[in-house]
């Protein structure tokens, strides 16, 4: 346990040390500041235009910075040959992946709750209240970069940074028309059509049932019975990711 937290750490520490990192937390927090901007277009719908950009800017941000981390970690360790000093101590591969997702996935969630923070001192700051759905919202972003996440991991445990990168951003937009393409697939008169089109919807993540900004910009209450399913999927669907990512990373062959 402790080779696994201390390799988690290391793995936070080396991400917050990432010059990207700073530039994208700078990047947001400058966009959701100018946000405030918005809000005179639309004096009649003040809240949820600052509720809509601030959320808006959040996701698009973190989930840059998911794909960047994720698709990258595992690349850099190998170019730095890092990686044979850490797999040569008595740590299986397995730990040594597994901890980099751990510490992946805390630097976003850092990241997420400073941005958290930033959003609710917005709407602090312009006299506008607090609502239970933009804590939903922000909440599920962090299921959603989860599963990103896994997906990045995936590639990068066989893949070069580049195409782990292009595959994840492609994810990320299929995962959000996945609906999109099986209702498409329904009405083709082709039972083969039909039949991959499913495959291919169950196939690719439902980041759509992960999105709850159109419930915080409208103030749409979700019951915690339509919240838990979604979160269970989103760690099923990481974890299946994760341990192809293990199995993948154990085989290859660095030499």
């Amino acid at each position: 346990m402790r080779p696994f937290l201390a390799l988690t750490l290391n793995g936070f520490r080396e991400a917050r040390r990432n010059r990207v990192t700073v530039v994208v937390g700078a990047f947001a927090f400058g966009l959701l500041v100018a946000s405030t901007l918005l809000t005179n277009l639309a004096v009649s719908t003040f809240d949820r235009v600052l509720t809509d950009v601030g959320l808006g800017v959040m996701s698009i941000v973190l989930v840059l910075l998911s794909v960047f981390l994720s698709s990258g970690m595992l690349s850099r360790e190998i170019e730095r040959k890092t990686l044979f000093l850490i797999v040569s101590k008595p740590i299986s591969r397995a730990t040594f992946l597994t901890a980099r997702f751990a510490g992946n996935m805390l630097t976003l969630a850092v990241l997420l709750a400073a941005m958290g923070l930033l959003f609710f001192g917005q709407i602090a700051l312009y006299g506008t209240s607090f609502t239970q759905a933009q804590f939903v919202a922000i909440g599920m972003l962090f299921f959603e970069l989860l599963v990103l996440s896994s997906i990045g991991f995936l590639m990068s445990s066989f893949s070069s940074q580049m195409v782990s990168a292009t595959v994840t951003i492609g994810a990320y937009f299929a995962g959000h028309l996945g609906g999109d393409i099986y209702e498409l697939s329904r009405k083709s008169e082709s039972p083969l059509l039909r039949w991959v089109g499913r495959g291919v919807y169950y196939a690719l993540p439902d980041l759509a049932r992960l999105n709850y900004r159109v419930q915080a910009t409208y103030e749409l209450p979700t019951p915690l019975s339509q919240l838990l399913p979604s979160m269970l999927y989103a760690v099923a669907y990481s974890a299946v990711m994760i341990a192809i990512a293990i199995v993948l990373f154990s085989r290859r062959d660095f030499k």
